[in-house]
């Protein structure tokens, strides 16, 4: 998933896009003042589980909440275009990169604390879901279906099996535009159906450092269960083999579910390049490891368009799409 987006647009038309910074200048200063190298145009592709993405003007790994926070106000402090990203999963980075400094979020720290998960930002959810159950803890089963961070599923409200972050988060250690940093409680959040405050503009420029999840005492076997209910759910029903994003699209009601209504009108198997609808899943869009990302966001909204002009329902996207988009057209393509 990807928390944090400052990243510029840089080119126009079919021009090739040029860097939104001086990126040899700006990494020897970030490896001066913060102590993290950097890498120059770094292909973003295998930083994202769709396996799609151009590069990085500049690219940087933060390995704990110290130089996450420093990273980005960094960033900040020079007005510099910037985007963190956790494990890459709900976006779909354009093949034309992202202008100025991508930050990777590999902070994973956690601790238990009698009946709570304390969690750095860049803790994958799925070994969220792993510690917790060997702590005999309960609530964040959910989280082995869930393929970003922490970090990331607080930002989207992230959920599945009828359960979501808003049913167990107690509050989160949220970074500030200002560079201040607070703790904020769950009432505060703005949790709602896969977004928060963090996500809406409310909440521009603010970013999850940690968040404390209050759980409740299980035995350990009992969670192991409903962990292995949950493989074999995905392994049923969801392409786990194959690069994707996750669900393409919100479900537009409690009572109607995106991927049913692409599925009614027939679209699974539909293909643009190398982006088809999930056999397997209709509210998935699988790459075959050739498909580049305008080839999944034109699909995407060409599904889009068919399920409204043949129901009448307008579907979001869930997706979210980041990097240089500059002259795209939906359901289009590039001018």
């Amino acid at each position: 998933m990807t928390r944090s987006s400052g990243a510029g647009l840089a080119a126009t038309g079919g021009e090739l896009p040029q860097p939104a910074i001086d990126p040899i200048a700006v990494g020897s200063e970030i490896q001066r003042r913060v102590g993290v190298k950097t890498s120059r145009e770094e292909p973003l592709a295998r930083f994202s589980t769709m396996r799609v993405g151009g590069p990085a003007d500049l690219f940087a790994v933060a390995h704990n909440a110290f130089e996450l926070r420093a990273l980005v106000k960094f960033a900040r402090s020079r007005k510099l275009p910037h985007l963190v990203l956790g494990r890459g999963s709900n976006v779909v980075i354009s093949d034309r990169g992202v202008r100025g400094l991508v930050i990777q979020d590999r902070a994973e720290g956690a601790e238990i604390e009698g009946d709570r998960l304390v969690a750095e930002a860049g803790l994958p959810m799925a070994r969220a879901a792993t510690v917790t159950q060997v702590a005999g803890l309960s609530g964040l089963e959910f989280g082995l279906a869930i393929p970003g961070t922490v970090g990331g599923a607080v930002w989207a409200n992230a959920g599945a099996h009828d359960s979501d972050v808003a049913g167990v988060i107690e509050s989160a250690r949220v970074l500030a535009a200002d560079g201040s940093e607070a703790t904020v409680a769950r009432a505060d959040l703005g949790l709602v159906y896969r977004s928060s405050r963090l996500k809406a503009d409310s909440g521009v420029g603010e970013l999850v450092i940690a968040a404390t999840f209050h759980l409740v005492p299980a035995s350990a076997e009992e969670i192991k269960a409903r962990l292995d209910d949950i493989r074999r759910w995905r392994q049923a029903h969801q392409p786990l083999g194959l690069p994707s994003a996750g669900s393409v699209f919100r479900n537009p009601s409690d009572d109607r579910s995106a991927g049913a209504l692409v599925d009614q009108l027939g679209l699974k198997g539909r293909t643009v390049g190398g982006a088809t609808v999930s056999e397997k899943h209709a509210n998935f869009i699988v790459n075959d490891r050739r498909g580049t990302a305008a080839d999944v966001r034109l699909l995407g909204e060409r599904v889009q368009r068919e399920v409204r002009e043949r129901l009448g329902v307008e579907l979001e996207f869930e997706i979210v799409f980041v990097g240089d988009w500059t002259g795209w057209r939906p359901g289009e393509g590039y001018e």
